[in-house]
């Protein structure tokens, strides 16, 4: 808001003053530190050699000029080459007329083609983990921002159901499965899959250390192990089409479809679009022959493809083996060349992890030497890796922290620290249920979304409950404190609905920062759309919670005895209370209205 039509003003200003026109993005806009006066700095050295004057006299110039030619502007300070302005409490006050426009922020919806944002890409041999917690959080967050920034978003999941790790699975359990069932057993289908893919490692493990007795590398004899050559001949039964070998594989993947739809239930994630790695292999065997038959890819004496990339600093890939199975950049050329049939994307967004770098890097320049043309729309969001204290976990090893585990836990956690601190003594047992589902699950969310997506991080269940700091609580906590005052304000006679600020007042220094926060988020959610980057609105979120509570404890809001500024107050507690709820929830994250 104030800053868009200060950077414009800006440029006109440099534009009359010395006859150069420049963009907006070039206006350096910051906030004035605290200890100057001021409200926003201007950061004047880059126009210097527009101008050809000193910083000082340059700033000065610029200052008069917006002072003169923009209302908001209540005076200027030179300091240097920076030019700290002073906006109008008329300025400030004027942006509460905003604070019961839900919209506040987010962008109209553009006329342009939509965005295919993947995420989640589970594999069916495993349960959902910690790692795809974080996947699937940014994913929904991502899509969330991308749509508050105007663009048609289509949220889709593309499901690994096929190749040797599901062969792995679908052979243990052949072997010592026993016809046993998600029912039988008393399992989630996921985790019930997920066992069999751990049974699976036992069995190489015990046969590959007997091969490396007998004299063969740890690479050789895992690739000799009886039950990998079993696993690679289902494998090739599933290709062929082999009826009762399909038959298996169907039964065992519902199993794992219905243990996954009730984690993203729980998770609070959805899809627009769910496709299916054993639905797009062969559109992808399709382009490689077609690579092939114009001799852009190789075929070996042992009759694998391949695709050469030397000349482009990279080595060679392999797109079929020498069995005519798949692999998985044979699915990804062809799930990408489906996508743009169903859609004909502006971009392709996949959120999969940094371990993924040199594949996706690979898909791209695959899809140039196709001459694709949406080659150039593909873009990896590429997010760092989810560690524990204990360390690295490792599917196969059965050392991940599962998901449907995880959410227990919070939900538990939540529930015995919420209880510690009396919050809920005069709740109902389903509204304390409900409520410990809320928080345990907003500080899950908060705790993995607040850290830059690029970055790997350490999840700590015991700090991310945490009612003070930078948590996921604390926040829901402030948003419940503001429903609290807006309900006693009723009950004092005080209704917002259909009162006006009075916009003679003057606000003091709390009110000011409030608002001066407030007045940045549109900012904010257009920055974090730009960046791919959920983090930029979870710490602006906290920022605003932080600023909002020091405000609530040193300014009296229902016990100011001038009218006018108790409307104010509530005016700014208001608005505040709307964009912590408008940013919790583009985060994936709910608010409570009490706590």
């Amino acid at each position: 808001m104030f800053e868009q039509k200060l950077a414009a003003k800006t440029c006109e200003a440099v534009f009359k003053l010395y006859g150069k026109e420049i963009l907006p993005d070039s206006v350096g806009l910051e906030k004035t530190k605290k200890e100057i006066e001021g409200d926003y700095t201007i950061v004047v050295f880059p126009f210097v050699k527009i101008s050809r004057k000193a910083p000082e006299i340059t700033a000065a110039e610029i200052g008069e000029y917006l002072s003169i030619n923009l209302s908001e502007v209540k005076s200027y300070k030179v300091i240097k080459g920076f030019l700290n302005l002073t906006l109008t409490d008329r300025c400030w006050l004027s942006l509460l007329e905003s604070r019961r426009n839900p919209e506040f922020g987010f962008s109209p919806l553009r006329k342009e083609l939509p965005v295919v944002l993947e995420y989640s890409s589970p594999n069916t041999n495993k349960p959902l983990h910690l790692g795809h917690i974080r996947n699937n959080l940014l994913g929904f967050s991502l899509a969330a921002i991308l749509r508050a920034n105007g663009h048609h978003v289509i949220k889709v999941n593309l499901v690994n159901d096929r190749g040797i790790h599901i062969c792995k699975s679908m052979l243990a359990y052949m072997k010592l499965g026993n016809n046993e069932t998600p029912v039988s057993s008393g399992l989630k289908g996921d985790h019930l899959i997920g066992k069999y893919y751990v049974l699976f490692n036992d069995l190489q493990k015990a046969e590959v250390a007997d091969l490396k007795a007998k004299g063969l590398t740890a690479e050789e004899a895992e690739k000799q192990s009886p039950v990998m050559l079993e696993a690679q001949e289902i494998l090739r039964k599933w290709e062929s089409r082999d009826a009762e070998t399909i038959e298996l594989w169907r039964r065992m993947n519902s199993w794992v479809y219905e243990g996954f739809e009730q984690t993203y239930k729980n998770l609070g994630v959805d899809f627009d679009r769910i496709y299916y790695e054993s639905e797009t292999y062969l559109l992808g065997k399709e382009l490689v022959s077609e690579g092939l038959e114009h001799g852009i890819f190789t075929k070996r004496s042992d009759g694998s493809i391949w695709a050469d990339l030397r000349d482009e600093g990279l080595d060679e890939k392999l797109l079929l083996r020498s069995d005519g199975t798949s692999v998985y950049m044979t699915q990804d050329l062809g799930t990408a060349q489906l996508r743009f049939n169903d859609f004909h994307p502006s971009s392709m967004i996949y959120v999969v992890g940094n371990e993924q770098n040199y594949h996706f890097d690979v898909l791209k320049r695959v899809l140039v030497k196709l001459r694709k043309s949406y080659s150039s729309h593909i873009f990896h969001l590429s997010y760092g890796m989810v560690e524990l204290p204990e360390g690295k976990m490792k599917s196969r090893e059965g050392t991940v922290v599962d998901a449907d585990d995880l959410m227990e836990e919070m939900i538990t956690t939540a529930e015995s620290t919420t209880r510690e601190l009396g919050k809920v003594n005069d709740f109902s047992d389903e509204e304390a249920t409900d409520l410990f589902r809320t928080i345990g699950l907003g500080a899950l969310k908060y705790f993995i979304l607040k850290v830059d997506p690029k970055k790997n991080m350490l999840f700590d269940p015991v700090e991310s409950i945490d009612f003070n700091g930078n948590t996921g609580p604390f926040i829901q906590y402030t948003y419940a404190r503001i429903r609290s005052l807006r309900s006693r304000a009723g009950e004092a006679g005080y209704h917002l609905a259909g009162t006006a600020v009075d916009e003679n007042l003057t606000i003091n220094a709390r009110e000011k920062e409030v608002m001066r926060v407030i007045a940045q988020f549109p900012l904010v959610v257009k920055q974090a759309g730009l960046e791919m980057s959920p983090a930029l609105i979870a710490n602006y979120v906290y920022e605003l919670a932080r600023e909002y509570n020091q405000f609530y404890q040193e300014v009296p809001v229902l016990k100011e005895p001038d009218t006018s500024k108790i409307y104010l107050r509530l005016a700014i507690s208001e608005m505040a209370g709307n964009i912590i709820k408008s940013s919790m929830s583009l985060l994936g994250i709910e608010v409570p209205d009490r706590m």
